[in-house]
């Protein structure tokens, strides 16, 4: 497969470059001018990069490279910012002309990354079929509006679409910001933390696995939306104390009593029909939490 991937050198793309790579595809990255390409995917036979934006696409490049398929992951994702920012809605707008151009010069089959909180939050586990969509934030709200728009074009058009719905990606290359890496740096600095909501609920899927079940999304031109998790919940709770423990730190860790409600509670996929293609997590909440902290940067 000749794969374009927006957004390629962020978490999730790179870590999709890494997987397409492994399994002999070949790719081309679209990255914003300037960015920096991830050290261990430098341009190779099966890798290349493309500079350029959703805005302002290198049209001529991907042509040349003539993408059979591509993952559109490039969107705003700073943690304390993406979910009330206003680029959300450009974003949408700005990738819906994108894949719309994309589609006319020949590319057929395209897959959204979309997130977990686009559905209703019921209490279950969140299926693509039963569960409401009912996006709340302004982030959740403007992947739907992209979704809702090109499942229409790809049904009026004739090409292929598919939405994944990422659930909690965790895992070396995550914005030091991210819940996993803050809490691991706080424990290696000796500093308690205090959860503030220990019983909130959450699918954690570990970065490789995210981008295994991804992959296998595209090889098996997988149609309609998808759940991309585990299907098993682990409370902040857990993993905090699993982290802790792992280190020998347990004592770090403490509960804010009366705990704090996370509007987002419980959120685990329903991934009956991710199972279906051949898909298993392949590494533990322990083992993935441990090489996590493997690549931290030195104190």
């Amino acid at each position: 497969m000749r794969l374009l991937i927006t957004g390629a050198n962020g978490f999730i793309g790179s870590a999709c470059v890494r997987m397409a790579q492994k399994r002999g595809h070949h790719v081309a990255g679209l990255k914003r001018p300037g960015r920096p390409v991830p050290p261990d995917l430098a341009s190779s036979d099966q890798v290349v990069w493309l500079e350029g934006t959703l805005q302002a696409p290198p049209w001529q490049a991907i042509e040349a490279f003539g993408p059979d398929a591509c993952l559109h992951a490039a969107w705003i994702a700073t943690p304390g910012v993406y979910l009330d920012s206003p680029e959300n809605d450009r974003l949408a707008a700005q990738s819906l002309d994108f894949l719309r151009n994309l589609v006319r010069r020949g590319t057929k089959w395209v897959v959204g990354v979309g997130t977990c909180i686009e559905y209703q939050i019921t209490g279950c586990p969140l299926s693509e079929h039963h569960t409401p969509v009912a996006p709340t934030s302004p982030y959740a709200q403007a992947k739907d509006t992209l979704r809702r728009a090109l499942e229409q074009d790809a049904e009026q058009f004739g090409w292929h679409f598919a939405w994944g719905r990422v659930f909690y990606p965790y895992g070396p290359g995550e914005h030091p910001a991210r819940f996993c890496t803050s809490l691991l740096e706080q424990l290696r600095r000796g500093q308690p933390v205090t959860i503030k909501s220990p019983h909130s609920l959450k699918d954690y899927i570990f970065i490789e696995d995210l981008a295994a079940a991804i992959l296998l999304t595209l090889e098996q031109r997988v149609t309609g939306p998808i759940n991309w998790g585990t299907g098993r919940g682990v409370t902040i709770g857990q993993l905090a104390q699993t982290a802790a423990d792992l280190f020998g730190r347990p004592e770090l860790i403490r509960f804010q009593d009366p705990p704090l409600p996370d509007p987002f509670h419980p959120v685990v996929a329903e991934v009956s029909r991710l199972r279906r293609l051949g898909w298993q997590p392949q590494v533990s909440l322990r083992e993935g939490l441990s090489r996590l902290w493997a690549a931290l940067p030195p104190l």
